[in-house]
């Protein structure tokens, strides 16, 4: 199956387990405001088995009657992630679908839900420290810097696997339909090159120290893995991958 501008990372919905206790969904496309256009981008989840049976669940997509037939088989939904201002779209439907699981906020995302009307309740704010609901599993810091958002990033151990959002896109050119081929290749965020989009970038200007050091610690969990919400993820050299894709931090 083909969407109208960007093909999709079939099958979709469906979970497909990536290392021990963690598994990742892709989604359908959502469109996003980019340079005055509506930009096509494919979407993607990561949950994570904790290690006392909870699920973690990292910016949940489309919650299908099919998908949740398969997450109630690994165990029970408890921690909804919202990694950054503008991952947490589904967020509502899945709290309804799982009264008893905590929505947690990014920096600013209950102001940017309000904004754009969407119907969602978090529950607690993320911190720079993981909480203890997952702190034997998951390490976790606030990207900071950019004058539009700073994005909560998560590294599961056991997986040696970085979980990312934003902070990196790698839209893969023959995936794309080619009028937006420019698009993607003018902002830095095609494969094998991906990065966060110029757009992104540029409000990390005058900040960059303070980036620095996030991005510091990032290398320190010397990940195998990194998962992106938007395109080709990485699943093996994820730091040296990581080195590259922050090149611009320079």
């Amino acid at each position: 199956m083909r969407h109208d501008a960007i093909e999709l990372y079939e099958p979709i919905n469906i979970l497909k387990q990536v290392g021990e206790n963690i598994w990742i969904v892709d989604g359908p496309i959502v469109q996003m405001a980019m340079y005055g256009t509506s930009v096509p981008f494919p979407t993607r989840m990561t949950i994570v088995r904790l290690s006392n049976g909870e699920l973690w669940c990292h910016s949940p997509t489309e919650l299908t009657q099919e998908l949740k037939a398969q997450i109630d088989l690994l165990g029970s939904v408890r921690h909804l992630i919202s990694p950054n201002k503008i991952h947490y779209a589904h967020i509502g439907t899945w709290a309804e679908a799982y009264p008893e699981a905590t929505a947690w906020a990014s920096p600013g995302v209950r102001i940017r839900a309000a904004q754009q009307r969407i119907k969602v309740t978090f529950d607690i704010d993320l911190e720079d420290e993981p909480p203890l609901q997952w702190a034997a599993d998951i390490d976790q810091l606030i990207f900071r810097g950019s004058r539009f958002m700073d994005e909560v990033v998560f590294f599961h151990r056991q997986s040696s696997t970085l979980i990312l959002a934003d902070l990196i896109e790698n839209f893969e050119p023959n995936k794309v339909r080619q009028s937006f081929r420019w698009l993607i290749k003018l902002v830095g965020s095609a494969n094998p090159d991906g990065k966060a989009p110029l757009d992104l970038r540029i409000t990390f200007w005058g900040h960059k120290e303070q980036s620095r050091s996030c991005l510091k610690q990032m290398l320190q969990w010397q990940s195998e893995k990194v998962i992106l919400a938007h395109g080709r993820w990485y699943e093996n050299n994820g730091t040296a991958e990581l080195r590259r894709a922050f090149r611009w931090l320079a």
